[in-house]
């Protein structure tokens, strides 16, 4: 990071100007700061401060019982918060030794294959919106409501879910669940397509993007970049195919890699990644037809909360329940990395644990985090209309950024 620039009246430069793009400006997405340093609308440096939102999610989590750590990861990415829950609750399971069903395995790949549309849905619909483009943000924000109607049926929340436990999820889904995912990857590829016909031959759209904030792979790896915005620049890791976790394994499907790193690029990748999502969640809904329709927990009675007439009159799961609430169940002292591949890029869970109730250590990796260091240095010499478009491609998600 850089010092704030100061100037005197002997500096030669005293014709630039300092624009604070943040933390509340509209352009920013988020509760995050740019201080410019500009030569009309040209940047010459910058200087990005964060920190705005941090609710020390790490620490407080070090003083709560694994199961109620979930609602804290919900507020980190929360336009996709189901990949974040599921994230940590295979973290907890990897620390367990705790082996999920096929059926739950599944129904959590159609989950966050929902939430990853979701969250691309919301970062190229805005970026369409930075281009001077509002119908297709409006067009598909139905869809993303079509998304939250489902985890609402499913969990009964919407944007911060608290989606499943650990070793499976808290009910199983019913008929009207199954109902509108399945209407959804129905009426889904008809909007995306005329999404993408309002944008990608778009000679407005495409003059504004294609070029800008070019990336190479060599670059972005140096930065430690992962998600859409590391395989627009050809780089085709993702932790779905290289890394397999929740039986990614069983499915068929295709990594979306672009080719030059810009902004268009990173547009594509994501488009294409929502249809290898419909793709995939399609396929789940085929194989979990094939599973015993009544299993949606892996039988841990000691990390999954009994049902509460059970509670009310077993004694044995009266006292597993008091337990699992007050966090004395058992766990190994080791320590344990897992990652998913979030909407942004590879999310990532280091666990540290000494056997207590609480974990002793935990450290989430955050893409966004690792993703935006990057901004200050790729928008030097780029005008001002085009760092607001860089910044959306991006999809800095300030919960993320900050946590």
């Amino acid at each position: 990071m850089q010092n704030h620039p100061v100037f005197t009246d002997n500096d030669p430069q005293n014709e630039l100007s300092t624009l604070n793009l943040g933390p509340t400006h509209p352009a920013t997405h988020g509760v995050f700061q740019n201080v410019l340093q500009m030569d009309g609308e040209r940047i010459v440096s910058g200087v990005s401060t964060i920190g705005y939102i941090h609710r020390a999610f790490e620490k407080i989590a070090e003083h709560r019982p694994f199961y109620q750590i979930t609602p804290l990861t919900d507020r980190l990415n929360y336009c996709s918060s189901p990949i974040n829950n599921m994230g940590w609750h295979m973290t907890v399971e990897k620390l367990a030794g705790i082996q999920t069903p096929k059926r739950v395995d599944y129904m959590r790949v159609i989950i966050m294959e929902l939430a990853r549309i979701a969250d691309h849905i919301i970062c190229n619909g805005v970026l369409g919106v930075d281009t001077g483009a509002f119908t297709g943000f409006l067009y598909m924000m139905e869809y993303r409501e079509a998304i939250y109607e489902i985890y609402e049926e499913i969990c009964g929340s919407r944007l911060t879910t608290n989606i499943g436990r650990i070793g499976g999820f808290e009910r199983n889904f019913n008929s009207i669940a199954f109902n509108k995912i399945r209407k959804f990857i129905t009426d889904f590829p008809k909007v995306l397509t005329e999404f993408q016909n309002l944008f990608n031959r778009n000679r407005i759209f495409v003059d504004r993007t294609r070029g800008v904030a070019a990336v190479t792979a060599e670059t972005a790896l140096s930065y430690s970049w992962t998600g859409p915005i590391l395989r627009a620049t050809g780089v085709d890791y993702d932790v779905r195919a290289m890394e397999p976790y929740s039986s990614y394994e069983d499915f068929d499907f295709e990594v979306p890699v672009g080719d030059n790193g810009d902004v268009y690029s990173r547009f594509l990748v994501r488009n294409e990644e929502m249809w290898q999502s419909m793709r995939i969640i399609d396929q789940a809904l085929k194989k979990i037809d094939k599973e015993p329709a009544d299993i949606f927990h892996a039988d841990v009675p000691e990390f999954y909360l009994p049902p509460k007439e059970e509670v009310y009159n077993n004694m044995e799961a009266l006292i597993y329940h008091f337990k699992i609430v007050m966090g004395e169940v058992d766990t190994p002292v080791t320590e344990v990395y897992h990652s998913v591949e979030g909407a942004n890029g590879e999310l990532g869970f280091y666990l540290v644990n000494d056997g207590g109730r609480s974990p002793y250590r935990l450290h989430f990796r955050r893409p966004s985090f690792i993703n935006y260091q990057m901004y200050a240095p790729m928008s030097q010499g780029m005008l001002l209309s085009d760092a607001i478009i860089n910044m959306s491609s991006l999809n800095v998600i300030a919960g993320e950024l900050d946590a």
